[in-house]
This record gives structure tokens, sequence and C-alpha cells, in this order.
């Protein structure tokens, strides 16, 4: 049985005001210095400094302490709980920057053809590449789970539910 994908705002409403303006701080200064390698060293290399996830590291630890901070409202620690959703996001922003490379290697090798088709092209193979990953990750994943009647089980470290 699958998950369908779906789309929330939930966790929106989790963060506060100062994590975004660091994501948003973050963010243009990786614009900024993709912009400068690019006026010294050319669009090609400055292109590839501007595919760089420019936030993943403060997002990252943003997850993390979040999933923690929710486990405890709820009683428990969750430190183990927000590394694993932190290393989820990682997992993402991986098959994210594989499907980024694919469309900049389809679009260098179709771009003197024509601009809209490179484009176009790039867009497609971005798409492929991006969804099959992300098929081929979860199948690999789900067959090295465990057994459903152990899933259920909590894990208790220190004496204390994790």
């Amino acid at each position: 049985m699958s998950t369908p994908i779906e789309l929330s705002s939930s966790s929106l409403r989790e963060g506060r005001w100062y994590e975004y303006v660091v994501r948003f701080v973050l963010g243009g200064a990786a614009t900024v210095f993709a912009g400068l390698v690019s006026s010294r060293f050319g669009a090609s290399i400055g292109g590839l400094f501007l595919a760089l996830p420019a936030i993943f590291c403060a997002s990252a630890t943003l997850i993390e302490k979040h999933e923690i901070r929710r486990m405890r409202e709820a009683g428990l620690e969750g430190r183990r709980r927000g590394q694993q959703a932190a290393a989820l996001d990682a997992a993402g922003a991986a098959l994210g920057a594989l499907g980024m490379l694919v469309f900049a290697g389809v679009f260098w090798l179709l771009v003197e053809r024509s601009v809209g088709g490179a484009f176009a092209g790039a867009s497609l193979a971005w798409l492929a590449v991006s969804v099959v990953a992300w098929f081929v990750r979860r199948k690999a994943r789900s067959s090295r789970s465990w057994p459903a009647h152990e899933k259920s089980r909590p894990v208790i470290r220190r004496g204390r539910l994790v």
C-alpha cells in the first residue's frame, strides 16, 4: 500500500520568524556568492554554485529542532526522531541535487540547438530522474526495513521512549 504525496502547510506554522529570516539570508548570500563567482569565472561555473542547496544546513538543523520540540511537548525525548527527520530531508536534498545535475547536463547538451527545446528536454529529464530516484529510494528503504510487527514496537533507550 503506497502513501500518496501530499502538500501540507502545517510545518510553516511550526517555524519561528527568525528561522525564516536565517533561511532567507543564507539563500540570498549563496545567490550573491554565485553571482560573484559567475562574474569572475563565467556563467557556467557560477551556475554550478547557484545550484548548490543554499539553505540546506539551516533547514536540516531547524527540522531537527522542531521535531525534538514536538516530541518533548508530547513527553518524549525525541532526539533520535529529530535526527531521522533531518536525515530524511538530507535524502530529499540529495535526490533533488541528482535531478538538477541531470537537468544541467541535458540543458548543456541541447542548448546550442534550441534554448526552448533544451529547457523543455532538461525539465522532462529532471522530472523523470527525480521520480525514478524517489521510487528507487522508497523501494530500497522498504526492502531493508524491519518486519511489520517490529515496526510498531516502541524504542526505549536509557529508560526513555524515543
